[in-house]
């Protein structure tokens, strides 16, 4: 049963969430928007050692299984707001450790603190929001978070631009917000009650494995974009901090004012055919980014590329509907391991080919994508409990 929005008052889960989203964006878009110009500026990085990094970067993630120990000690709530002050923390001190394995340690510290947040999170939200509402608040959640990224990126281009301010002085402003925000959370919101008391085991359901299957694909490709797509523009055609800056600015102003509205528009289509556009799209953009070699183009297609993932908002609303209520915080941690199980290799391995063939690494990321669009076209039209799979409706019939 998720909270009705008439509850008096700003203190709502509604509200919570957006404000905890809008804290990760100030630790996190400083984190990455600063990362390979400071990798490689400071700590004299080739593409195999960003690999490593990146790599090192999603273990938390493929840990994500271990929220569910931690749910049998504290509230998902409490689990929270604790992730994201260790996600400040480590980002403040990032710029302390300009070395291969100071970045390495401060990262695996923010990503710790990053990832459990968004396990958690998406958890919350599953349980708090009406299924019917769900997408287009989703789609506000991310909004939020877009703005507080574009005041972080106005921040650092201001602070690059006009005063050549240290990374270190940045990564310090960036990751205590986050920390601020985190302790408001703490002492503002009451603990909200959960109306459906979720297990606190690991939940493994066969007739899940469309959703598992999307996540993990979803997961493998999403590191290509992440990892390599940024690292093209400043390694390939020279993007400065200050230029890097302009296009986080550009894709969290389009995030904030289409997010919303992307969230209703799958609403209206429905998961299958949000899916579907998607990754037609993602196929066409990776197959660009093997061949580009103009540095417009480039940024361009890092913008396109940021904004289909939005549509990812429908691979979750999927799985609420299919989902039985108590099982949502295990699946959540589930999810997210198998989404950080190729996440945890592939930054690796692909810088190494890197260096010999980025375009390799481009035209594996659309392979991927058309491997999502073939699983995509097996979600239901109006997908339920039971009816999880376009192949389970033809074994009833």
């Amino acid at each position: 049963m998720a909270f009705d929005d008439r509850q008096a008052g700003w203190r709502r889960p509604e509200v919570l969430l957006i404000l905890m989203a809008s804290a990760v964006p100030l630790s996190f878009a400083t984190w990455n928007n600063l990362i390979n110009n400071f990798a490689i500026e400071r700590a004299a990085f080739t593409g195999a050692e960003i690999g490593i990094l990146q790599s090192l970067r999603e273990v938390p993630g493929f840990l994500a299984l271990g929220v569910v120990a931690v749910l049998l000690l504290l509230r998902e709530q409490s689990v929270a707001l604790w992730s994201l002050l260790l996600l400040g923390i480590g980002t403040a001190a990032t710029g302390y450790f300009p070395t291969v394995l100071g970045l390495y340690l401060t990262t695996i510290v923010m990503s710790l603190g990053f990832h459990y947040y968004e396990t958690v999170q998406s958890s919350l939200a599953l349980q708090w929001i009406d299924k019917r509402r769900a997408p287009e608040t989703l789609g506000r959640i991310i909004a939020a978070g877009s703005f507080t990224a574009i005041l972080s990126y106005l921040f650092i281009l201001f602070l690059f631009s006009k005063f050549g301010i240290d990374f270190k002085h940045t990564y310090i402003v960036g990751g205590g917000l986050t920390c601020l925000i985190a302790l408001v959370g703490w002492l503002a919101f009451p603990q909200f009650p959960q109306h459906v008391v979720q297990h606190k085991t690991i939940i493994i359901r066969g007739r899940y494995w469309l959703y598992y299957a999307l996540t993990f694909i979803s997961g493998a490709r999403r590191q290509i974009f992440v990892v390599f797509a940024g690292f093209l523009l400043v390694e390939k055609f020279d993007y400065s901090v200050v230029e890097i800056s302009l296009l986080f600015f550009l894709n969290s102003g389009l995030n904030m004012l289409l997010a919303p509205k992307i969230g209703r528009l799958i609403g209206r289509w429905g998961e299958r055919r949000a899916l579907i556009v998607e990754y037609t799209g993602l196929i066409v953009i990776f197959v660009a980014y093997s061949f580009v070699a103009d540095g417009f183009l480039a940024g361009g297609l890092y913008v396109l590329d940021h904004l289909f993932f939005a549509l990812a908002i429908a691979i979750k609303t999927y799985f609420q509907k299919i989902a039985d209520p108590a099982d949502i915080a295990s699946t959540a941690a589930v999810g997210f391991t198998i989404n950080h199980i190729a996440a945890v290799v592939i930054p690796a391995i692909f810088g190494i080919i890197w260096l010999t063939s980025p375009g390799i690494v481009f035209l594996t990321g659309a392979a991927m994508a058309a491997t999502s669009l073939a699983l995509s076209m097996l979600v239901p039209r109006h997908p339920l409990r039971d009816y999880e799979t376009v192949l389970a409706a033809r074994v009833r019939v």
